[in-house]
Order: C-alpha cells, then structure tokens, then sequence
C-alpha cells in the first residue's frame, strides 16, 4: 500500500462557535496520488482545503473534533505559514494573484516563504515556466491584465514555488472556457506525474476532476457521502445524474426532487 501524505479524521468544523460546517468527514490523500473533492456550492469543499492549510480562524472558524495529519504528523496547532514551509499548498478559488506586480514578480514573492539561494530561485522559476510557457511569453506585464487561464496559471505556478509536497486547488476550473480547464488539467496531471507531487482537487466540473484523478470524494452538507476509484465514481448512475448531466444532458440544478432522489441521503 502506498504512503499516506495527507489524512482527515472525523473532523469537525464550527464557524464563530455556532455554525456547523463540516460533519465528521474523513478523507485520505495517497503520497504522489490525485484525488478529487466533489460537491455542490457550500457544500463545504472550501472550508474542507482550509481546515488542511490552516486558514479556518482567518474567516473564525476552527476544527472542534477530529484531526488533520499531514505525513504522519497532527498539524492542527500548526499556523498557516508554518504548513507552507511542511510543504502543503492551497491556490485559492479566485486565482488571487498579486495583480499590480508581474508574473516574475509574482513567482519571486512566493519563493520567499522557502527562504531559497538566487540560484535555487532561478531553478524553481525556470521550473514554472518550462510547464507554463505561456507565462514565460507575458513574464513582464502586469499580472492584473493577464486572461483568467493565464492567472490561474500563475496562481498554480506561485504555488509550485514553495516546493510543495502537496497541491491543493480549489476550483481551478472557475470561470475558464474548457479548452483553458483541460489544458490546465493536462499541466497538473503532468506535474503529479513527473514530479510525485500529491493533488487534492477541490472541483464543481465533476467531468473535468474525473479525467484527471485516481479517486474521489463527494462531500454533500459537510458531510463525505461517497468515496471510491474515478472509474466508478463516473459509473455510478447517482453520480451521472447529478454531477456529471445524466443521459439527457441535464445540470443537477435543474432537476426537481435534487436532494429526495439521491440515494446516499436516505
């Protein structure tokens, strides 16, 4: 069995002491594996990748039961920072790239948290830039006027900066024509693949996450309701009609009888 780099335990969250956001969820991450997150919007996918990256009390939420592991280690008193230099990464949903500096700059800024020699710097952006080359193409303009592709591609691109040992993206598909989503998918998937570097996939195109991941997650009111390999996540027939548009080409938003019909919450 392959080594777990990241491990959720029955774990809780409450938001300003009243607000239930995560019931009793369970999630693992395989070392060098990707792995999708499932669900609707506020389902609680985000507050799930916080809960791992340690920004829960930015927004006055906290993990009230359970666990967060990260490569054997319980990381819950760790602060945010602190999990960047262990090597856990998360590109917020938004792409939220530092808009008045350039995609140079950009990458330079993330390389601080590392507190790497020039050299190293130079060998982590030309690192970037070898899977990104569009980026290297629009390295010195303002970040601010790149296309969203573009920004979601620096925003993953400063995040490989930090050497992570795990990458976590949240909606990475957000906003982005399909041929940008699958181009970036490919990238991503490149990058597991030749770099070992573990996924969590925090994603609403459920048929986009799973092309790309080994397994998956559907996370439904804060709670895991389903887990099993890609392959048969896309086979079950909950899951076609759902997530993925059923036989007719149908959005789950627009089916009656959404919740009444999904047989994991009888």
């Amino acid at each position: 069995m392959s080594a777990t780099v990241l491990s959720l335990n029955n774990i809780e969250v409450i938001y300003d002491r009243v607000a239930l956001a995560i019931k009793g969820a369970s999630l693992e991450v395989p070392q060098g594996g990707m792995v999708a997150l499932l669900g609707a919007n506020g389902a609680g996918k985000s507050t799930l990748l916080k809960a791992v990256s340690g920004l829960l009390k930015a927004e006055r939420g906290e993990i009230t039961r359970g666990e967060v592991q990260f490569l054997g280690e319980n990381i819950d008193a760790l602060p945010p920072q602190t999990r960047v230099q262990r090597g856990i990464v998360q590109v917020l949903e938004g792409r939220r790239v530092f808009e008045h500096l350039t995609p140079d700059e950009n990458l330079l800024a993330a390389s601080a948290v590392r507190g790497t020699s020039a050299a190293e710097v130079q060998r982590d952006r030309d690192r970037v830039y070898g899977y990104f080359p569009r980026l290297h193409q629009r390295r010195s303009a303002q970040a601010g006027y790149l296309s969203g592709g573009e920004q979601q591609m620096l925003a993953i691109g400063r995040a490989l900066m930090t050497r992570p040992k795990l990458l976590m993206l949240d909606e990475p598909s957000l906003g982005l024509a399909p041929f940008l989503v699958a181009e970036i998918f490919d990238i991503v998937r490149r990058i597991n693949r030749e770099e070992g570097l573990s996924v969590l996939l925090v994603e609403q195109n459920a048929i986009a996450a799973l092309e790309v991941v080994s397994h998956g997650y559907l996370i439904e009111g804060g709670r895991i309701v389903m887990h099993d390999s890609a392959e048969a996540m896309k086979r079950n027939p909950d899951i076609q009609e759902f997530y993925l548009g059923g036989r007719e080409g149908r959005d789950f938003n627009e089916i009656k009888h959404y919740r009444r019909r999904k047989r994991w919450l009888s």
